[in-house]
């Protein structure tokens, strides 16, 4: 049988007032990009005929996230099978059997966790069962917020019942909705149509559809799938929950290809952490979004990382901080407290304390004493400073950018560096030294004359 088609559909049109936040429910991040953008990433290797997203008034920020899929607005909200009829309205034409498309996959915008894994498997099972539709299960810790599967004698799904609208005994069914589904889409118009709002809400519930498809005589079925993937997000805990549910994933992929995570549970991934095998992390480091580190690399405690690329045996930290556009060469070497934003350092470079590089080139085999900073900003404009290799540049030296440091020139401790040094020279910018011998001895003997 040939590969059959299929239409996402992601309900993100919630506003998440639980989560007591302006911005929308599903741009709130987990390991570092928008929850919604999880499920796109998931979505993306089973190559969906069409995406559409339905969104909320006032979504221009989840329109923009979710490009190139194509956003509907639900306006009035009036629940999911609602949001639903309003995607279906989107794909009109496309449909089976006019059009291209087989099947609808239903999902949720806050459900991040979800693997490629998992909806290839909900849509292989729908397609082998020919079920007109077919529901995920799940049977979580606490089913109490989560509609009931009732099941028929023959196991097979009867209907889905709201929480709040269960009777005693369908509230002790502990098998509940996952509430994603695959349609086929020869029956998903039809039977979404057919949907009322005679419920405790006053909503369109989707899960309707399981019982208006059972009075047509069409084929219904429930999968279960794992609870960690399907757990939705509504508040600022279950987002935690969720954090610590994706960090554990991410800690496990790192390790089963080869990192050294010292103490696991200390450290923190963004999804798009790229880390070389033979890589070193100590306790307490922080990756934030768009991080490559080369292999064989340590990243020592404290550390926090962002934007960066940290090529093969460099050392990082500890308290080390590399900011957006810091381009690190193999063994380079960055100690405790020192900075780099929007650098190039070249292989061998050491800056090794308390030092600031931003705006800046470094050559190979320099040497940034402690203390340096690269004086980039006039307060309008950021200039660049440019060292070249084999540079000395010594202690509590400022660059003040733009200026451009020569091969092998030496900058002595303390200067400030306002032109550009030729290379091969000694700078010192600094006031000349003084001595006066026996003054010391005098200002004491003034000072306690006045104090007695």
């Amino acid at each position: 049988m040939s590969q059959c088609r299929f239409a996402a559909i992601i309900l993100a049109a919630g506003s998440g007032t639980r989560m007591k936040s302006a911005m929308p429910k599903v741009m709130h991040a987990i390991a570092g990009q928008p929850m919604i953008a999880h499920l796109l990433g998931a979505l993306e290797p089973l190559t969906p005929a069409a995406t559409v997203v339905v969104i909320g008034a006032r979504m221009s920020d989840v329109a923009r996230t979710v490009v190139p899929a194509e956003c509907v607005v639900q306006d009035p909200p009036l629940g999911t099978g609602d949001a639903v009829r309003t995607a279906l309205r989107v794909l009109q034409g496309r449909l089976a059997p006019q059009g291209e498309i087989d099947e609808t996959l239903v999902l949720f915008g806050d459900t991040p966790l979800l693997r490629t894994e998992t909806l290839s498997r909900l849509l292989a099972e729908r397609r082998r069962a020919s079920a007109a539709i077919l529901v995920s299960g799940m049977r979580p810790a606490d089913p109490g917020p989560y509609g009931r599967l009732v099941l028929g004698p023959d196991g097979g799904l009867e209907r889905i019942v709201e929480a709040a609208d269960a009777a005693p005994e369908e509230r002790a069914i502990r098998f509940v909705n996952g509430g994603i589904m695959a349609i086929d889409a020869r029956h998903a118009v039809d039977l979404v149509d057919a949907l009322d709002h005679d419920n405790a809400k006053g909503e369109f519930y989707l899960s309707d559809i399981v019982d208006i498809a059972r009075r047509k005589g069409l084929g219904r079925g429930a999968i279960e799938l794992p609870a960690a993937e399907l757990i939705g997000i509504n508040t600022r805990a279950e987002l935690a929950v969720a954090e610590a549910l994706m960090q554990s994933r991410l800690r496990g992929a790192a390790m089963d290809s080869g990192v050294t995570l010292v103490a696991p549970e200390t450290v923190f991934f963004s999804v798009d952490t790229q880390l070389a095998s033979d890589v070193l992390v100590e306790p307490n480091v922080i990756f934030g979004p768009g991080v490559t580190v080369g292999e064989g690399a340590q990243i020592r405690s404290f550390s926090h990382l962002e934007g960066a690329v940290v090529g093969a045996n460099a050392i990082i930290g500890p308290f080390a901080r590399l900011r957006p556009g810091a381009m690190l060469d193999e063994e380079v070497h960055i100690g405790n407290f020192v900075e780099v934003k929007a650098a190039r350092l070249r292989a061998g470079v050491k800056a090794n304390h308390l030092s600031y590089i931003g705006d800046a080139e470094v050559g190979a085999r320099t040497n940034i004493g402690a203390g340096t900073i690269t004086c980039n900003y006039d307060g309008f404009n950021k200039h660049r400073t440019t060292i070249g290799e084999g540079v000395f540049i010594g202690s509590n030296t400022a660059l003040v950018a733009p200026v451009t440091v020569g091969d092998g020139a030496y900058v002595a401790a303390g200067s400030v560096i306002t032109s550009d040094v030729s290379s091969d020279a000694l700078a010192i910018a600094r006031g000349r030294q003084v001595d006066k011998p026996g003054a010391a001895a005098e200002i004491r003997s003034r000072l306690r004359g006045k104090n007695s």
